[in-house]
């Protein structure tokens, strides 16, 4: 074959093989499938840092910027974000004949479930606008301060965990030393330990900077509902370009974000370090399956409902619902992710989960056979289109991969619905499930 033949035919392999994986989900299905119902796991939308900036400030020569909201609380920004999402969300399902494109029939047929933050409560009513607008749709959420053991660690499964057991399988993951974190990510921080020194203006009552490789690394059985402790330069490194994520996702002037030092080019490579955190923190398998197993098994009881139509005990939707939407945390998506061995590259990240992003379990049946299948998906917004709060359409989606589910997913991606039941319970740890 000559040469411009056969980069030719490269040439052409590559824009089929783009064309199967942008149409993926329908060819999955076809003319000859139905989508039934759908579960979203989704992170709730740009909030405020959890903390104060007095306890961020320690680390860099110049103030953090003060936020409109308490601590953690989703910002209007944040909430309008969600509305888009949701309408997008109502888009899409009325392209699948799911549901209809107007109207408040439909609102008797979904089900939102959220943690009981403000900020996941407030997600949620958000989502309800942007889907439903005008309707009446409640959000299901427990009274603020209480932990919702769908989002937290089940309480009657205290006696079940073992702290030195999750601190000693991340141990076993880092080679038995923390600090070799912080050689592997080391150029990483580096970069964000610069920004913190140089960028800004510095107050002129600031005594003096702690860098980022001045805090020790360690890592330690946990307490509570937190298994393990692992701390040093990557933790708080992650946390920090977190804030900084917060500042450019809620449309802060530039100069606010990152002190004027950070635009989404570098934010991307910098939110490498909160991922890689999480990863060690949250996906870790004894601790994904301690803090998820119940979430996930959940999720395993509506798909099986909407299938039925018949009632299934502890199932967080009604048997004839169309949609059911679970509002948490980054850590809910990263826990189910390591259960599945999920993983994902979105906006050129690979396996982050930013405000608004979400899991996505679809439920289709076949016409000619009746047999059901499932598609799983994870979703977000880009990091421009939450800065801007562009509007999401069909044209301009928030950008959304179909995922590979070892142990169950066929050359389409799709798993028989009994196969993806057994690899959740394969998945789930009984001692940490609510049988109700």
């Amino acid at each position: 074959m000559g040469r411009p033949i056969f980069f030719l035919v490269l040439f052409l392999l590559s824009i089929a093989g783009s064309a199967i994986a942008q149409t993926a989900p329908q060819a999955a299905g076809g003319q000859d499938a139905e989508l039934k119902f759908v579960v979203y796991v989704s992170r709730h939308g740009v909030r405020s840092p959890t903390g104060k900036p007095e306890q961020y400030n320690p680390y860099s020569n110049a103030s953090w910027p003060s936020w409109d909201v308490p601590p953690g609380y989703l910002t209007k920004h944040g909430y309008e974000l969600m509305e888009l999402f949701g309408a997008y969300d109502r888009m899409e399902l009325a392209s699948q004949g799911l549901l209809s494109d107007k109207g408040c029939e439909d609102a008797a047929h979904i089900t939102i479930h959220a943690d009981s933050d403000q900020r996941t409560r407030e997600t949620g009513l958000a989502l309800a606008s942007g889907l439903l607008p005008g309707c009446k749709v409640a959000v299901q959420a427990q009274p603020e301060g209480t932990d919702d053991p769908l989002f937290h660690f089940l309480p009657t499964a205290a006696a079940e965990v073992d702290a030195g057991l999750a601190a000693a399988a991340i141990n076993g993951r880092i080679g038995n030393s923390p600090e070799v974190l912080t050689d592997t990510y080391h150029s990483q921080i580096a970069e964000l330990d610069r920004i913190l020194a140089s960028c800004g203006t510095p107050s002129a009552r600031k005594a003096k900077r702690t860098s980022l490789f001045d805090i020790p690394a360690r890592l330690a059985p946990g307490k509570g509902d937190r298994m393990a402790e692992l701390k040093g330069p990557l933790s708080t490194a992650a946390t920090l370009t977190e804030n900084i994520l917060l500042e450019y996702t809620q449309g802060m002037d530039s100069a606010s974000v990152g002190w004027g030092c950070v635009d989404g080019v570098k934010l991307r490579s910098l939110i490498d370090l909160h991922t890689a955190a999480s990863d060690f923190a949250q996906r870790t398998t004894i601790i994904a399956r301690a803090q998820g197993s119940n979430l996930l098994d959940h999720v395993r009881r509506a798909l099986e409902q909407a299938a039925s139509g018949k009632p299934v005990a502890g199932a967080p939707s009604a048997p004839d619902d169309r949609a059911l939407f679970l509002i948490g945390h980054d850590t809910n998506i990263t826990n189910l992710a390591g259960m599945l061995n999920l993983t994902w590259i979105v906006d050129g990240r690979r396996d982050d989960t930013p405000p608004g992003g979400a899991l996505i379990f679809e439920l289709w049946r076949t016409r000619s056979t009746g047999s059901y299948f499932v598609q799983t998906y994870y979703t977000a917004q880009s990091f421009e289109q939450m800065r801007a709060a562009s509007p999401l359409t069909l044209e301009t989606p928030p950008q959304r991969v179909h995922l590979y589910l070892p142990g169950c997913s066929q050359l389409q991606l799709s798993c028989a619905l009994p196969a993806f039941s057994e690899s959740l319970r394969q998945a789930a740890d009984l001692r940490y499930v609510d049988p109700r």
